[in-house]
């Protein structure tokens, strides 16, 4: 393996770089780079060929958490483009989207209060949908219309859909316990 740990995480797993990733392509490929890299396989070899194996197998792992996961794959595109989502800093967010997280929870925190199990798992179901539509919505930015500003907004969306569809397990959870 070479030392070339400037190259993007696409390039490492010989994939394109765009926002769909064929998840059997990519699992495979971690597979293959980490059996590659693994540092059991460099324990003979001097120490700075160990550390450059604990180098290659972070990277590939950090590499392989980042585009595995529809948020972060967004995230790292967008930065590849040179697009900040701003996320901490832009929290300006459509009011309609904004009035909807609320209604989402109120709905949640009324039925944790009644302990309504069914209701959290209708809830997190017409979530879950909802959480499908931004990630399409993500794949038209940013692989067919090129739209990096829209991508970056669906983005914000996104970590709030995914913040409360964390809080809506959280709540089905603690009542399955």
């Amino acid at each position: 393996m070479s030392t070339d740990f400037s190259q993007d995480f696409f390039s490492l797993f010989g994939l394109s770089p765009s926002y769909q990733v064929d998840p059997m392509a990519l699992e495979a490929a971690y597979h293959d780079l980490q059996t590659r890299v693994h540092p059991d396989k460099f324990a003979h070899l001097p120490d700075a060929d160990k550390r450059v194996s604990m180098q290659w197998a972070t990277r590939i792992n950090e590499a392989y958490r980042t585009l595995k996961f529809p948020l972060a794959r967004a995230q790292y595109l967008l930065h590849l483009k040179g697009v900040d989502t701003a996320a901490e800093s832009n929290t300006a967010m459509p009011a309609a989207f904004l009035m909807e997280q609320m209604e989402w929870r109120e709905a949640v925190a009324e039925a944790r209060t009644a302990e309504d199990s069914d209701e959290l798992e209708k809830l997190l179901v017409r979530l879950k949908h909802q959480h499908a539509g931004v990630i399409e919505e993500i794949e038209r930015d940013l692989d067919k219309s090129h739209d990096y500003p829209a991508a970056a907004a669906a983005v914000r969306r996104l970590m709030f859909v995914e913040k409360l569809q964390h809080d809506l397990l959280d709540a089905i959870e603690s009542l399955e316990s």
